[in-house]
């Protein structure tokens, strides 16, 4: 319905912006977007060392505190399940990417403004539905390990009912299928969303829709992103998250230039 403006004129019924297009992506883009990543961090690498030394060190944080508190059979599910909200964590490089993009220069303050800028917009809802995911893998995850477990303390005994009992190995099993079908679907709906709404002005609704047509458009390219990120955090881990260090940054960097290769760019005018 049209409104009245003053003077009796009708006022025309604002434009409701378009969800962004999605384009078909392959393997080769992937590949660019990858080196692309690699070519941002060789280019800025204090910003991105600098994200990676925070995250390893707030996962050493984490697993003192899960120690500290007697619940170590967590911290397996706890270190995963960054990667659940690892897409937030480098929200910072997709402005160093954009910069090196555009020849602009390079500051932390200019990353920070840029990060600041974005308080207003629906970045933070996507924040929070990560935050939300991680906290219901959590749940899951202790449930799970209660029941095929029981209340039992982190040793040698329970390491070998772990992986030598039919309990164990179904534990690990159901586990493992459980994590990756919930960290598949919170990738499905950030892929493309977080750099999204970091790049435009639009709600975090139309940045889930965005990101899961793009997984639906393009299915076999978007599951190996999502397993190389899997593959990159888990190898991190095992290093004793000293990984992140390079594989954090580069899959940052990397996410924005796939983002850009994988989304209509915005129409001006």
């Amino acid at each position: 319905m049209n409104e009245m403006a003053p003077g009796g004129a009708v006022r025309p019924p604002e434009k409701i912006p378009a969800a962004p297009a999605v384009r078909r992506v392959g393997t080769e883009d992937l590949v660019e977007a990858f080196g692309a990543g690699i070519r941002d961090f060789r280019a800025a690498p204090s910003f991105g060392l600098a994200i990676g030394a925070f995250c390893a060190a707030g996962g050493w944080l984490i697993l003192l505190l899960l120690w500290q508190f007697e619940l170590p059979y967590l911290a397996y599910p706890m270190a995963m399940g960054f990667v659940l909200v690892a897409p937030f964590v480098v929200t910072g490089l997709y402005d160093v990417s954009r910069r090196l993009e555009l020849g602009q220069p390079l500051s932390w303050s200019a990353m920070w403004r840029a990060i600041w800028d974005t308080r207003s917009r629906d970045l933070r809802w996507m924040a929070l539905i990560s935050a939300f995911s991680l906290v219901i893998w959590m749940d899951i995850a202790a449930l799970l390990s209660f029941g095929f477990l029981g209340f039992k303390p982190l040793n040698d005994q329970l390491l070998n009912e772990l992986f030598t009992t039919p309990s164990g190995l179904m534990f690990l099993l159901i586990g493992n299928l459980a994590g990756a079908v919930i960290a598949f679907f919170i990738f499905s709906i950030s892929v493309v969303s977080f750099p999204l709404l970091f790049d435009r002005d639009v709600d975090f609704v139309t940045g889930i829709i965005t990101s899961v047509k793009t997984v639906i458009a393009n299915p076999w390219t978007m599951a190996l992103w999502c397993g190389l990120i899997g593959l990159l955090i888990a190898i991190s881990i095992l290093s004793a998250f000293a990984g992140l260090l390079v594989a954090l940054p580069v899959l940052g960097h990397a996410s924005w230039h796939l983002y850009r290769r994988a989304v209509e760019p915005e129409e001006v005018g």
